[in-house]
């Protein structure tokens, strides 16, 4: 599984060749390629541990981790990294909006991994089929939607208003930069974009003064640098965070929470399906023997991070973004990224400059990263054909969406009720495979297909 056929050694492949999972060129050009993943991965990477108030250092440390284990576990045949998950977010803030801490947020979500290991597994022995007709794209698509934009009021609430302007230039440099920018610099737009808010919150706070707190009216600098130099240069990830949890720390268990987040759930077995799939069309290699290798070794990464604090993670396709532009697929550079990730989350340094990101930046990447998440759920729908003319997809999801992204509440008893995501999941999933299959005629009509009444 650890030997690379070594091509193209101390040359660039020539234009259209392309260098496979179990191939590598020369070490320095293949670290150099890994250090490429290092760079795509980071932005979201870090970001998604800060706005779901987990310790970022321990996100990029288990993310190099958690990808190690993922190769392993594929044998190799599926490159891929292993970043922060945004699948989560959603249920976090409700599960902080309902009182619970950070432990309550990753024993959460550690039971959501082994959810996903136990798919996997199933998977693996039952074939790839199988999740067509348990998860359809229809409805794996409004389940995607729902996480993303149920976000919404996180980014009006508490983000953007921190400083409204500094949010605005932000979202707009995001934009410019990943529809303008070429190439892998597109890919890498939602890092760009965090350097230049930072940079520019560090002038405005030079210029024109700190800005005002909206709820205390206090004046303070939009970056806050206090402790770097107490920080080390070189240590395991420390420290408290908001809520008053260390930074690494044992998860705490809420048959309540973890209702919240397994919707997520679905969302990853969507972007590791998409990706293996994705990575089989560049590669031209058959990769569905590997489909419940992929899923369960998500699933074990994020129970893995999870049980230590660490942030939940999934396949990125800022990675394959990559690899679609060197056409250097080799598994070989992705250990190489695994080990700078690691490296740089055991600096404290690197942790409280990350920690220093003020919140309108958050506000400015968040405002377009949220509506991304939900989006990609429409692009699932596109993809897969998804006809909205058969009541069968239309009515059903179209409840789901609107109970969960209006965060309508189920009340079950006195201590136990369902909102938000979790109950508009639950309303989809459940009233799809209801109706699904009681109208024959309806389940097979075409989009092209003309109404006669209108011809």
């Amino acid at each position: 599984m650890f030997s690379w056929k070594v091509v193209y050694d101390g040359k660039t492949p020539p234009p259209g060749k392309a260098v496979g999972p179990h191939e590598r060129m020369s070490w320095g050009r293949t670290a150099g390629i890994g250090i490429q993943h290092v760079v795509a991965m980071f932005g979201a990477t870090f970001v998604f541990p800060v706005v779901m108030g987990l310790d970022p250092n321990l996100a990029i440390l288990f993310s190099g981790i958690c990808t190690m284990l993922f190769l392993v576990i594929v044998k190799n045949w599926v490159p891929s990294y292993l970043g922060t998950s945004a699948a989560f977010v959603g249920a976090v803030a409700a599960i902080r909006g309902q009182g619970g801490d950070s432990a309550d947020v990753t024993g959460a979500i550690l039971v959501a991994g082994l959810v996903l290991l136990a798919v996997g597994v199933g998977v693996h022995f039952a074939g790839p089929g199988m999740l067509k007709k348990v998860l359809p794209p229809a409805v794996t698509g409004a389940v995607v939607m729902l996480i993303g934009f149920n976000l919404a009021p996180v980014v009006a609430g508490i983000y953007w208003p921190q400083d409204q302007w500094v949010a605005l230039a932000t979202a707009a440099f995001l934009m410019l930069g990943a529809v303008l920018l070429p190439g892998f610099w597109a890919r890498i737009a939602v890092f760009l974009a965090l350097v230049f808010g930072f940079l520019l919150s560090w002038v405005l706070d030079m210029t024109a003064g700190g800005i005002a707190n909206a709820e205390t009216g206090e004046v303070a600098d939009r970056v806050n640098f206090s402790g770097i130099g107490d920080a080390a240069w070189f240590g395991l990830p420390s420290g408290t965070l908001a809520d008053g949890v260390s930074a690494v720390h044992g998860p705490s268990f809420s048959l309540t929470f973890t209702l919240l987040v397994l919707p997520g759930v679905i969302a990853l077995i969507a972007e590791n399906t998409g990706h293996v799939r994705g990575i089989a069309d560049m590669t031209g290699a058959d990769l569905d023997p590997y489909m419940g290798r992929a899923l369960g070794a998500d699933g074990f990464a994020t129970a893995l991070a999870s049980s230590f604090g660490g942030s939940p993670t999934t396949t990125y396709a800022e990675n394959m973004g990559v690899m679609s532009a060197t056409r250097i697929y080799s598994t070989a550079a992705y250990w190489f990224a695994a080990g700078f990730a690691i490296i740089l989350g055991l600096c404290p340094k690197f942790g409280v400059i990350i920690n220093a990101i003020p919140g309108g930046v958050l506000g400015g990447v968040t405002v377009v990263l949220y509506g991304m998440i939900g989006l990609i759920g429409a692009k699932i729908w596109v993809d897969n054909g998804v006809n909205f003319g058969n009541p069968v997809n239309m009515v059903p999801l179209a409840a789901g969406l609107v109970a969960g992204i209006g965060d309508v509440t189920l009340k079950i008893t006195d201590d136990f009720q369902l909102s938000g995501i979790a109950f508009g999941t639950l309303l989809l999933v459940v009233m799809y495979h209801l109706v699904k299959g009681k109208e024959k005629s309806l389940e097979n009509t075409d989009d092209d297909k003309t109404d006669p009444t209108f011809t």
